[in-house]
C-alpha cells in the first residue's frame, strides 16, 4: 500500500524549499533595488524614499528587513564583504611591506569612492567599531567592526616588522599602530571623500601615496606648503 502520508510530508517539503528560495531570491533583489537607490539618493534616504525608487511598497522592505537598521545591516553584510575580499586580496598580493600597505589603503579608497552615498550609509552609527568594536551590539556595527579586526591583523603580521624598525624594545605602544593606522585611513578618506570634486582635492593617488608616506615616515616626510 503506498504511504500516502509520506508523499504528502515530501510534497511539503518541496513547496517549503520553493517558498524559501523565493524569499532568499526576493530578498537579494530588494537588496540590490536599495543599493541602486541609496547610491543615487543618498545615505539618508528614508525607507519611503528606497521603496519608491525600487518601485516596490515600504511594508515589503519592512516584511524583509524589519526597519531601516535591518536593511543596513543587511546591506553592510554584501558591501563590506566586497570590501573584505578585495583589500585583503590587494595586500596578500604585495610581497614587500610598504607594497602591501600601499595596495591596501588604494583598494579601500577606491572602493569607497565607487559610491561614496553606498560607504557612508554601511558605516554610519559605527565610530566605536575602530576603537570598542565589542562595546556597540548593533549587527551593523559588528559586521564592520569584524572587518576592520581582520584588516588590523593583516596589517600586523605584514607590517610588524617595518613598524618595529629602528627600535631595540618590544614597545607596548608600537603594538597600537595597526589599528591607529586603520584608523587613520578611515578618517582621512571619509573626509577626502566630502571635499568638493576641485583642484585643491588631492587625487585617489596622491591621498594613498601621502597617506602610506605618514604611516611608515611621518608628517616628516611630506613637503608642507609655505
Amino acid at each position: 500500500m503506498k504511504n500516502i502520508s509520506a508523499g504528502i510530508d515530501g510534497a511539503g517539503d518541496g513547496r517549503a524549499a520553493r517558498w524559501e528560495r523565493h524569499r532568499s531570491e526576493r530578498r537579494l533583489e530588494l537588496l540590490s533595488l536599495a543599493r541602486k537607490a541609496i547610491h543615487h539618493l543618498g545615505p539618508q534616504a528614508s525607507m519611503d524614499d528606497i521603496a519608491a525608487h525600487a518601485n516596490t511598497s515600504k511594508p515589503v522592505y519592512y516584511r524583509y528587513f524589519g526597519d531601516k537598521e535591518g536593511l543596513r545591516q543587511a546591506l553592510s553584510e554584501v558591501v563590506i564583504g566586497d570590501f573584505r575580499q578585495q583589500v585583503i586580496a590587494a595586500g596578500q598580493a604585495q610581497e614587500a611591506e610598504s607594497s602591501a600597505l600601499h595596495a591596501m589603503v588604494t583598494a579601500y579608497l577606491q572602493l569607497a569612492q565607487s559610491s561614496p552615498n553606498i560607504y557612508f550609509f554601511v558605516t554610519a552609527q559605527s565610530s566605536d567599531a575602530l576603537t570598542a568594536p565589542n562595546a556597540v551590539e548593533e549587527d551593523s556595527t559588528r559586521v564592520l567592526g569584524a572587518f576592520f579586526d581582520e584588516i588590523t591583523l593583516l596589517i600586523s603580521e605584514r607590517l610588524w616588522a617595518y613598524a618595529r624598525k629602528g627600535s631595540e624594545q618590544n614597545s607596548g605602544a608600537v603594538a597600537l599602530w595597526p589599528r591607529a593606522a586603520l584608523g587613520m585611513v578611515r578618517a582621512a578618506g571619509e573626509l577626502w571623500l566630502r571635499q568638493p570634486a576641485d583642484e585643491h582635492r588631492p587625487t585617489l593617488e596622491e591621498l594613498a601615496e601621502a597617506l602610506c608616506s605618514w604611516l611608515t615616515h611621518g608628517i616628516a616626510s611630506t613637503k608642507l606648503g609655505a
